[in-house]
């Protein structure tokens, strides 16, 4: 897990951006520093969740093993999964993460809703590493 890019647990899982106090700009990742915004000089940013839900904006699928810092178990098989480019109306901004497990590419559609949900991205004997995932509305998994 990357400290303060998410937080809560079911219905109250939320990606963390930060906004600008100066020209309301919202970033994800986080900013902590000074607004990203070329435009803007401000430096007074505040965190804030975002829109659990936003549409499809693009899609794809992963079918290689990606390079390191990506955790995965070299001993299995590579099992592909697939990414979601969700737009999220209110922040206005695109945010790439991956489908929940057991949704491919055939059950995705430009413009469908999604919700982000709490998931496990892999797990050893002393550390488990959260992240989210991507799951179109109504579908339980």
């Amino acid at each position: 897990m990357v400290a303060g890019w998410f937080s809560g647990e079911g219905d109250d899982f939320r990606l963390l951006g930060t906004r600008c106090t100066r020209c309301a700009s919202v970033f994800f990742p986080r900013e902590d520093s000074r607004c990203r915004n070329p435009g803007c000089a401000g430096d007074d940013l505040e965190e804030i969740p975002l829109s659990r839900r936003g549409h499809v904006w693009s899609y794809t699928d992963s079918r290689y093993r990606p390079p390191s810092p990506y955790v995965t178990d070299a001993e299995l098989p590579w099992e592909p999964y697939a990414l979601i480019a969700v737009e999220l109306e209110s922040e206005r901004m695109v945010v790439l993460g991956q489908a929940v497990p057991g949704v491919t590419v055939a059950d995705l559609a430009v413009g469908m809703e999604v919700e982000v949900v709490p998931g496990v991205l892999g797990e050893d004997a002393e550390t488990t590493w959260t992240t989210w995932f991507w799951r179109p509305t109504g579908v339980r998994a």
